[in-house]
C-alpha cells in the first residue's frame, strides 16, 4: 500500500489542496489546486454557506484530477488566540520486557496533556520536545529502548473551541473526515526545515492575502506566534488607490507586471489598464514597482517590530513564505530590511513550486513525522482507490508555475 495524504489550507484569498504520496522518505505530488475562497476572512469562517461552496469546488477539482473521491484530509486551523503550553508527563512501562513502544509514547503524551485544565479551549496538536528514560537520558525517540519509567516534555497548542469546531463542521458538512489538525505555522516550518535549523532559534513568517503570521521556533518547536493585519491585499489597495483601478486589476498588475523591488524595474516598460472612469491608462513598471516596494517594506518592518516584541533574543534564522513572497525580486527587499539572517522560502516540490502551498505541503510532512514517532503508518486511500489513481489521474496540478472532534486522528490517544 502506498501512503497517500490530502492536505487542505483554508485561506482568506484561496483554498489550497495538495495530494501527495510518501515514497522512500520523499514526497511526490499527485495533484494540487487552489480556488478563490468566499465566506472566509482573515482565516476565520464568516459565512458558512459560502465557505462550504468554495471548499466543495476546490475538492471537486482535485477529485476530477485524481479520478477518485476525497474522503479524508489533514486540515489547518487559524492561529488566532493560540496558546503554547509547556507540558510534562511520565508513565510506567507496563510490558513484561519493558521495551518502549509507540503506544507508550501515546500514553506519556496523554498523561502530560491531562495535567492542564483547558476548559473552553481545544487541543490542536502536541509536540514532544524530548523524552527521558529512568529520569536520565534526554532523547528524541525512545521507541525500542528499555526502561521502567518514560517521561516527556512538550508543547501543547490550544485554541478557542470555536476556531476548531467551525472548521471541523465545514468538512463534516461535505462528507470529508478530518484525520489530523494543525496550524499553518507548523506546516510552513516543516516545508523548509533542515537539520541545521532544528538546532537553532528562529522565526517563520507567512505573508498571506489579508494577514501576516509570525511564529517563533526554538530547536524546531513552535513557542510563540502573532498575527499582523497586513498582507498582499494591502499592495492591491495601494495600486488601486494610486492608479484609480479596480482591486482585481491591481492584483493582476502586482502579480504579472510589477516587481517587488524597483532597482531592476524598467522605466520603458508599460502596462495598459482600465481606470474606474473607463479611461485607459499606461502604467510605468518602475513607478508601479515603487508602490509595491513601499508596501512590502512596510509589512516587513512591521514584522521586524513584532518580532522584537515577541522575543529579545537574537534570531539565528528567519524564513519568509506565503503567496506574496513569490513576487520577483522579493528577496532584495528582504535583504535590505533584515540582512542575511532572513531568507525567502523556496518550495521545490515538482508541480507546485509556489510558496502559497508551503503550509499544506508542510502539514503532510508534520503528520508523517508524528506517525514515525509512534511507529505507525497510515494512508487516506484504500487499495482500490489507489488503483483508480493510477488509471484515472488527469493532471498533476493546475499550477503550471511550478466528522467532529472525537474523530480527529491527530490526537493518537484512541477513543
Amino acid at each position: 500500500m502506498k501512503d497517500i495524504y490530502t492536505s487542505v489550507d483554508i485561506g482568506s484569498d484561496t483554498i489550497k489542496i495538495v495530494v501527495c504520496e510518501m515514497l522512500r522518505d520523499k514526497l511526490n505530488l499527485l495533484a494540487a489546486s487552489s480556488v478563490k475562497s468566499k465566506g472566509i476572512k482573515k482565516g476565520l469562517i464568516t459565512n458558512f454557506e459560502e465557505a462550504q461552496q468554495s471548499l466543495k469546488l476546490a475538492v471537486s477539482k482535485i477529485e476530477e484530477m485524481l479520478g477518485t473521491q476525497i474522503k479524508h484530509a489533514l486540515v489547518s486551523v487559524p492561529s488566532y488566540f493560540a496558546e503554547y503550553l509547556m507540558i510534562k508527563g511520565s508513565i510506567n512501562i507496563l510490558s513484561d520486557d519493558q521495551i518502549i513502544s509507540g503506544a507508550d509514547i501515546d500514553r506519556v503524551i496523554e498523561s502530560a496533556v491531562a495535567t492542564h485544565d483547558i476548559t473552553g479551549k481545544a487541543i490542536i496538536t502536541t509536540i514532544p520536545i524530548d523524552f527521558s528514560i529512568d529520569n536520565q537520558r534526554l532523547i528524541k525517540d525512545p521507541k525500542g529502548m528499555q526502561s521502567n519509567l518514560l517521561a516527556m516534555r512538550g508543547i501543547m497548542v490550544v485554541t478557542p473551541k470555536k476556531n476548531l469546531y467551525s472548521v471541523l463542521n465545514l468538512f463534516d458538512s461535505i462528507g470529508i473526515e478530518v484525520d489530523d489538525i494543525s496550524i499553518n505555522a507548523i506546516g510552513d516550518y516543516f516545508s523548509f526545515k533542515t537539520d541545521d535549523v532544528d538546532d537553532l532559534v528562529g522565526a517563520v513568517v507567512n505573508i498571506g492575502a489579508e494577514v501576516t503570521n509570525i511564529s517563533l521556533f526554538n530547536k524546531g518547536i513552535i513557542v510563540r506566534s502573532s498575527i499582523l493585519q497586513k498582507g498582499g491585499k494591502n499592495i492591491d489597495s495601494d495600486l488601486s488607490y494610486m492608479y484609480h483601478i479596480s482591486l482585481e486589476s491591481s492584483c493582476e498588475l502586482k502579480e504579472k507586471f510589477a516587481l517587488a523591488h524597483k532597482k531592476n524595474a524598467s522605466s520603458n516598460d508599460f502596462c495598459e489598464v482600465i481606470m474606474d472612469d473607463g479611461e485607459k491608462k499606461k502604467i510605468n513598471q518602475y513607478e508601479a514597482s515603487e508602490v509595491v516596494m513601499a508596501r512590502i517594506e512596510d509589512i516587513l518592518k512591521s514584522v521586524k517590530d513584532e518580532i522584537s516584541v515577541l522575543t529579545k533574543n537574537r534570531l539565528d534564522y528567519m524564513i519568509i513564505t506565503g503567496g506574496t513572497s513569490n513576487m520577483m525580486h522579493f528577496n532584495y527587499v528582504v535583504d535590505e530590511v533584515f540582512g542575511k539572517v532572513a531568507t525567502v522560502g523556496n518550495i521545490k516540490l515538482i508541480g507546485v513550486r509556489n510558496n502559497r502551498y508551503s503550509s499544506a505541503i508542510g502539514n503532510i510532512l508534520y503528520f508523517v513525522s508524528k506517525l514515525e514517532l509512534r511507529g505507525n503508518s497510515y494512508t487516506m486511500f484504500t487499495r482500490n482507490e489507489i488503483e483508480e489513481l493510477g488509471s484515472n489521474r488527469k493532471s498533476v496540478t493546475e499550477d503550471s508555475n511550478d466528522s467532529m472532534l472525537s474523530k480527529v486522528f491527530g490526537y493518537f490517544f484512541g477513543e
